[in-house]
């Protein structure tokens, strides 16, 4: 009998549920047994690991539409990764994980996770060489490399979605424009994706220069005198710091338009798991069970060309961009960004809406 251990890391989202219940009901029919690694790695670093059996009982389908994780994701002030290669511990950090995995004796690790975690997997592939390693890649940043699809960003598109219906009543009863700031890091994904679904004026990400006179223009010769204009976090305003929705709202009341700013936060990381998100997490599930029966690993599920299949951890970090991590010195992380053939950027341009001053 297989014994598979299965934790959360990295930021939550929607859909992680939906995974480790899915992971569950399929190992249940073959035998094996599967435990939660609570609070991720820090799990594995007390005293005794920190692990407790799932099955279809504590893990049913209903609770594939709650968001978060019910493993959790991390506790604040316990040694990580971040914290070890701070005090120049990584080595006995990672002796320690090791020692932990060897204790539980574990046949298979499943550790769903972004891209900073996928990375230091990889980069720190020591620690699991005695058992198998499968990742599954989750991130409302969808930030990933060699895979179009990631858990949570379904979710996170419609919540962001939901809030900006909400706004656009108010910004239409007094005439006035909301500046949106979105999640996603450095990557456009979410504020691209949800800025067209929720029919807004402008999209301002990372990967895109914009000029603050034409962005006031466009919004001047608006059909409306009202709106919304969503701003991703990550995007630098030359000669400012802040937060960028907040930059560019002063921009805009100097020029006389009336706007406010909107931050929707942690909400988009929350959020009843919509069903492609739900669908996705069965569908990686099935891939993962797959590679555990044909021995894999180091591997990530991926989604392409509407099916799961498995690449390798080392193809996952060679494909994308790889660069310094900001919060664990030493390391690099691989990531995905907007690329200028994205097919949402023809569509917005075509529809009228302000992507910054793009290259044809």
């Amino acid at each position: 009998m297989k014994k598979i251990g299965i934790m959360t890391t990295g930021g939550d989202c929607s859909g992680l549920n939906a995974v480790i219940a899915n992971i569950v009901r399929a190992a249940q029919i073959r035998g094996w047994r599967v435990v939660g690694i609570t609070d991720g790695t820090d799990g594995l670093t007390t005293h005794t690991p920190s692990v407790v059996d799932l099955d279809i009982i504590n893990m049913p389908p209903t609770i594939s539409r709650t968001s978060g994780s019910i493993l959790g994701n991390g506790h604040a002030g316990i040694m990580n990764f971040e914290t070890a290669t701070r005090s120049g511990q990584l080595r006995a950090f990672n002796n320690n994980l090791k020692t932990a995995i060897r204790k539980l004796k574990l046949d298979v690790i499943i550790l769903v996770g972004g891209n900073g975690s996928l990375s230091l997997a990889w980069t720190n592939r020591d620690i699991y060489s005695d058992v198998q390693l499968i990742c599954i890649p989750k991130t409302i940043d969808m930030d990933i490399p060699c895979t179009s699809r990631t858990i949570g960003f379904d979710t996170a598109v419609q919540q962001l979605v939901s809030y900006c219906d909400q706004l656009i009543l108010t910004a239409r009863s007094h005439h006035r424009w909301f500046v949106v700031q979105s999640m996603g890091r450095d990557c456009g994904q979410l504020a691209l994706n949800a800025g067209v679904a929720a029919g807004v004026h402008a999209i301002l990400i990372p990967e895109i220069k914009f000029d603050m006179n034409a962005l006031i223009a466009h919004i001047k010769h608006a059909p409306t005198d009202y709106g919304i204009i969503i701003v991703a976090e990550g995007i630098r305003i030359r000669g400012h710091s802040g937060q960028p929705a907040e930059i560019i709202s002063r921009k805009l009341t100097a020029a006389g338009i009336p706007n406010r700013t909107a931050f929707p936060g942690h909400i988009q990381r929350a959020g009843d798991t919509t069903a492609a998100d739900r669908i996705l997490a069965i569908q990686m599930a099935d891939a993962t069970i797959r590679a555990i029966e044909n021995n894999e690993t180091y591997v990530m599920t991926a989604y392409e060309n509407d099916q799961c299949r498995t690449i390798t951890l080392a193809d996952f970090y060679a494909a994308g961009r790889t660069v310094d991590d900001p919060n664990i010195s030493g390391l690099k992380t691989s990531n995905a960004y907007v690329t200028p053939d994205n097919p949402l950027l023809h569509v917005v341009e075509n529809m009228g809406i302000y992507i910054g001053e793009r290259r044809k």
